[in-house]
């Protein structure tokens, strides 16, 4: 059983530089209220609310958050030797480690990363596909993790599926503008300054940036792009 003293690895928000062509004029909602959306963060915003709670006394234990950690949390261990605390969670942490956040400004900024973002893409793809989209990067984010991490720390965070819905974006205007035989600054652009944050974000973090699950969600997104298709208008 894993049972250690730890600061979890934070996969922190996108701040996406919104540019004209990606996604001009879909700001608005789309007619049918974004259920699948509200869902995520409500799911999000709660859990941590209940975490915030137990952690100034008002209800529960203020363990609660570390157990939250120890069965929900990313632990690249339980992929090697680690000893599950029960029999699925090296299955279920590939999900279950979106849902965490490591407290309310982590949790703040990656819901209103997931608001803006996320309706775009729901703008134009629909509810369904924007889900499939979401639970794809959710999953790539943790491939990518899992890869390239050696963290013995936890990884906890929104922001491999959010990363997957920035990625989806920019794969579809790289694809507009190949086909339309325009210049690709643009996207090198958004790429190069989503490098950049990353950058400054590891090294004001002391290295516990999980940009492992940024690059494996934003590439899941892009590949995703290439067959959920944007609905016709």
């Amino acid at each position: 059983m894993v049972r250690l003293e730890f600061f979890p690895t934070v996969s922190h928000p996108v701040f996406m530089e919104t540019q004209p062509t990606l996604g001009a004029g879909t700001w608005g909602f789309s007619r049918r209220f974004p259920w699948v959306l509200i869902a995520l963060i409500v799911t999000c915003v709660s859990i941590e609310m209940a975490l915030q709670g137990a952690d100034l006394g008002m209800w529960g234990s203020t363990r609660w958050r570390s157990l939250a950690y120890q069965n929900g949390g990313f632990w690249r261990g339980l992929l090697d030797n680690w000893r599950p605390n029960y029999a699925a969670q090296p299955v279920t942490m590939f999900a279950t480690y979106s849902f965490l956040h490591s407290g309310l400004a982590h949790l703040t900024v990656n819901m209103i990363t997931l608001f803006s973002l996320g309706r775009i893409v729901i703008e134009r793809t629909g509810q369904a596909r924007f889900a499939a989209i979401y639970m794809l990067s959710i999953l790539g984010g943790a491939v990518g993790f899992a890869l390239l991490s050696d963290a013995v720390q936890p990884m906890v965070g929104a922001s491999g599926a959010l990363f997957g819905l920035a990625g989806v974006l920019v794969g579809w205007e790289y694809t507009a503008r190949r086909l339309e035989r325009e210049g690709l600054w643009p996207v090198a652009r958004v790429i190069g300054f989503l490098i950049l944050l990353n950058v400054i974000m590891y090294w004001a973090m002391d290295g516990l940036l999980a940009w492992e699950t940024h690059l494996g969600g934003f590439v899941t997104g892009w590949i995703a792009g290439w067959w959920i298709r944007e609905r016709e208008n």
